[in-house]
């Protein structure tokens, strides 16, 4: 999906880009929600505003991917969306209140210093305007930031919505706000691009629904080192598509922000299963 969306960023303003995503992943969502028989039940929410303000953050995110991709190669952009994790984890703690220990703050901490390297190429002398590598980098950073308040936003409605709630109304929601942007400079697709856009929200909606139904035969822990697997496409299909070829210090700090994300979600588990140990030997007797 990402690599359709650089193919045409140069010709297709980011809003008509962020519409076809989100319009065009409406349809398979909603034929898996009436599979499951969940249509229109799932629906129904108590958060309304809620699914908003993450379509906002979400929708503001995605811009800043797409606005990414037009300036950097897509390994590079890809490495610098890793940092939304350990984000998350920092945001959690101040929005939400989550009690964060001294391993997972040092993995944290381990984790930006490979932020760092990743941005050294683009940034390391500077910002200086007209150049086309900085500026992609900051909005790409901006992108991951806005990422992360979208997944703290994600963590609060889950307490009362359905997931299939969640993917809808942040479908709908960046549909709209990639509306709002037709009076400011939409182009007339050709067939190959009315093609390509259609495809770019399919692999958006599909996506979105293997990913959920991931969840419901194996934990957290298990699914979410998979999502690192994209350095690896992203690399393959921008070396053939694109001939991009990054920085060897972007390939070194992008290793090093995976392992301190996996050492994230593999201290969660660890914490996980020490909570369900108490759980079950209960109250300490007198």
């Amino acid at each position: 999906m990402a690599a359709l969306v650089k193919y045409l960023s140069a010709d297709v303003p980011t809003g008509e880009l962020i519409f076809a995503r989100s319009f065009f992943a409406l349809p398979p969502l909603l034929i898996w929600m009436i599979y499951r028989r969940e249509f229109p039940t799932a629906l129904k929410t108590h958060r309304f505003r809620g699914h908003v303000l993450r379509g906002v953050f979400g929708g503001t995110a995605m811009a800043g991917f797409f606005i990414g991709l037009t300036y950097l190669p897509l390994p590079d952009m890809t490495a610098i969306q890793f940092v939304a994790p350990l984000m998350t984890l920092a945001l959690a703690t101040v929005l939400l209140g989550e009690v964060v220990g001294i391993y997972r703050w040092s993995a944290v901490g381990v984790g930006f210093l490979g932020v760092i390297l990743i941005l050294w190429p683009y940034l390391g002398a500077g910002f200086t305007q007209g150049d086309e590598g900085a500026i992609g980098a900051l909005i790409g950073l901006t992108g991951a930031s806005m990422t992360a308040l979208a997944m703290v936003q994600v963590r609060q409605l889950t307490g009362t919505e359905t997931t299939a709630s969640i993917v809808f109304y942040f479908s709908v929601t960046c549909s709209v706000l990639g509306l709002v942007t037709l009076p400011f400079g939409w182009v007339m697709p050709d067939l190959e691009t009315t093609a390509i856009l259609v495809s770019i929200g399919l692999l958006g909606g599909v996506g979105q629904i293997l990913l959920t139904q991931s969840y419901r035969y194996a934990p957290v822990s298990v699914i979410a080192p998979f999502d690192y697997t994209s350095m690896i496409w992203s690399l393959i299909i921008g070396y053939f598509l694109f001939g991009d070829v990054p920085y060897p210090i972007v390939l070194v700090g992008a290793s090093i922000v995976i392992g301190a994300g996996l050492f994230v979600i593999w201290r969660e588990r660890q914490l996980g299963i020490q909570r369900a140990r108490q759980r079950k030997a209960g109250p300490p007797t007198v």
